[in-house]
């Protein structure tokens, strides 16, 4: 005789409205986090905006406006028989001196790209014009903004505590009057009123 397979229930198939559930939950979770998240990385700035890397922009005053970022990259545009690329320390920096760059990135194209992957200040100057009529650019980078926490879902949320009614004050129930008190005003009114009629009917 074949075992009867419907009798039994499946533990397994119980759980996937469940399993599914969790996953939907976790997805949303997912995707509210990743839009709440700045949008900073891979942000492209094209140095000295639309006049590019040149000798006629105050590249300390353009990058005042700017707000760079961990993972940004800088888009130098400038001719290349003309200018160069050159980072170098602050020391350097501020003497525009070429002579001991920390990286030369200057590719012959006139279109050079630095990543901004570390988070201390950056410093790039032109070895082949005047550097020191402004053609340098200091770098700062800002810390990334963390996200707004998430609101508190509404299943873990603590309830407010339940309202408090004041039951109204009973007024104490008059007491009735006592017995023994009516019956001996009863026997003294009878006391009183006999006299009275025995003298009336005397008369």
């Amino acid at each position: 005789m074949a075992p009867n397979l419907t009798s039994h229930s499946n533990p397994v198939g119980r759980n996937n409205g469940g399993s599914k559930r969790a996953t939907a939950v976790a997805s949303a979770f997912c995707a509210t986090l990743v839009m709440m998240l700045p949008e900073v990385s891979a942000k492209r700035f094209i140095v000295g905006g639309n006049m590019g890397w040149t000798s006629d922009v105050n590249y300390t005053l353009w990058a005042e406006y700017q707000t760079f970022y961990l993972g940004n990259w800088l888009f130098f545009v400038y001719d290349r028989n003309q200018d160069d690329v050159i980072e170098v320390n602050k020391t350097n920096y501020e003497t525009c001196n070429a002579k001991h760059p920390v990286h030369n990135y200057t590719t012959g194209s006139g279109r050079d790209v630095v990543t901004l992957n570390v988070t201390h200040d950056r410093y790039f100057i032109s070895s082949k014009r005047s550097c020191h009529g402004g053609m340098r650019l200091q770098v700062h980078l800002t810390p990334i903004p963390q996200p707004a926490p998430l609101p508190q879902p509404a299943h873990l949320a603590p309830l407010p505590p339940p309202p408090v009614y004041l039951a109204p004050k009973q007024q104490p129930p008059r007491a009735a009057p006592s017995r023994s008190y009516s019956s001996r005003f009863t026997v003294l009114k009878s006391q009183l009123l006999i006299p009275f009629f025995v003298t009336i009917a005397a008369i």
